[in-house]
C-alpha cells in the first residue's frame, strides 16, 4: 500500500521528550499508509535504545555523528516515500487530527507547497511560528529592539514579525522549522534543505526557495501542536546563539549582494552591543535579575567577539 504521510523527526539526546513526541504519533507508526522516521544524531543518553524498545514500528536511522538539523532531516527525506512529508521537531507533541488537517489543506489548495500549524507553548500561550524575510530595515529594527518597543507595529515588527497575529490562516514569508508539512510535488521541485546550515537558517532558506519556485507558504491557524521550545539548544545556549548568527550571515551571503551582507553584519554587531549595555544597566539596578542579566551579557559579549573575528571557544 502506498505511503500517504511520512513523518520525520531529527533527535539529539532528550530521550524522555522524544518519547512524548513519538507517543503522540503512535497511530501513524502503526498505520500502513504512514511512516514515522527518527534520524538520531548520535545521542549519548540511550535515545536510540529507547526508540527500539518502546516504538518498534518506528524506522530508526542512527547516525555516527551529529549531522545537524538540516542534514539530519535530509537523511530522512532520502528514506521516505509519502505523498505528504511532515518534518516535526523532537520536542513537539502532536494532537490528534493536526496532521490530517494540514494534509487536507494541501489537498484542497494545489498552489500551496508548505503549511505549518499554530505553535502552542506548554503554558498555553502562542509561540512564534512565522517570520518575515530578512531585510536591512528589519535587521536594524531587531538590533535596536524596535520590534519589542513597538511590538504591534508592522513597520517596526522586524523579521521576527512581533506584530503577527496567529488568529487566521494566511500566506506568510517564512514558517519556522519546528513543524512543516510539504507536498511531494513541491519537494521534488524545490529540493531538500540546504545542509550547509547546521542548526538555524534552514527554515528561512527553504521558505525562500519555495517562494522562488512559485509555491505558496501558508500558516494554518486551525491546526495546532504543543512545542517544548529549545530542548536541544538549551543544553548549549552560548554555542547555539553563535550558530544563529552564523546561519543568518550564511543566508545573507547566499541571497543578497555584498553591501547588504556588510549592513547585516553591522546590525548584528550593533544588536549585541545594545544588549550588553541594556542588560548591563539591568544588572546594576536590579539585584533580583542579576543572574539572568549576567548570563545575557556574557552571551552577547561572546557573540560579539565571534562576529569581529576573535572566534572564542564556546562549549556551553
Amino acid at each position: 500500500m502506498a505511503i500517504h504521510t511520512s513523518i520525520i523527526i531529527v533527535t539529539w539526546n532528550q530521550r524522555e521528550i522524544v518519547s512524548q513526541c513519538l507517543a503522540s504519533l503512535d497511530k501513524y507508526s502503526n498505520d500502513s499508509t504512514a511512516e514515522v522516521i527518527v534520524v538520531d544524531n548520535a545521542s549519548s543518553d540511550g535515545l536510540p535504545e529507547m526508540v527500539r524498545d518502546r516504538f518498534p514500528t518506528v524506522k530508526l536511522l542512527a547516525q555516527n555523528s551529529n549531522l545537524g538539523f538540516a542534514k539530519g532531516n535530509n537523511v530522512g527525506l532520502e528514506n521516505c516515500s509519502g505523498e505528504f512529508v511532515c518534518l516535526v521537531n523532537s520536542d513537539v507533541v502532536v494532537p490528534p487530527n493536526c496532521i490530517e488537517y494540514l494534509t487536507d489543506y494541501l489537498k484542497q489548495n494545489p498552489g500551496v507547497g508548505m503549511v505549518g500549524p499554530k505553535m502552542v507553548l506548554p503554558d498555553g500561550t502562542v509561540g512564534q511560528s512565522c517570520m518575515g524575510f530578512p531585510s536591512v530595515w528589519n535587521w536594524f529594527c531587531r538590533a535596536l529592539a524596535l520590534d519589542v518597543i513597538f511590538a504591534n507595529s508592522r513597520l517596526f515588527g522586524g523579521y521576527l514579525r512581533t506584530d503577527f497575529r496567529y488568529d487566521r490562516t494566511q500566506d506568510v514569508d517564512v514558517l519556522t522549522g519546528w513543524f512543516w508539512v510539504v507536498r511531494r510535488k513541491a519537494l521534488d521541485q524545490v529540493g531538500p534543505l540546504d545542509d550547509r546550515y547546521f542548526f538555524y537558517g534552514d527554515d528561512i532558506d527553504w521558505s525562500k526557495r519555495f517562494h522562488k519556485a512559485g509555491w505558496k507558504v501558508v500558516f494554518v491557524a486551525e491546526a495546532s501542536a504543543i512545542h517544548h521550545c529549545g530542548a536541544s539548544s538549551a543544553k548549549a545556549p552560548l554555542r547555539f546563539h553563535i550558530e544563529k548568527h552564523r546561519a543568518n550571515l550564511q543566508f545573507c551571503r547566499k541571497f543578497y549582494a555584498w553591501p547588504v551582507h556588510v549592513c547585516f553584519w553591522l546590525a548584528l554587531c550593533l544588536q549585541e552591543i545594545v544588549r550588553i549595555l541594556g542588560y548591563g544597566a539591568i544588572y546594576v539596578v536590579r539585584k533580583s535579575a542579576r543572574e539572568t542579566a549576567g548570563f545575557k551579557i556574557k552571551r552577547s559579549a561572546v557573540s560579539l567577539s565571534w562576529l569581529i573575528g576573535l572566534s572564542p571557544k564556546v562549549s556551553a
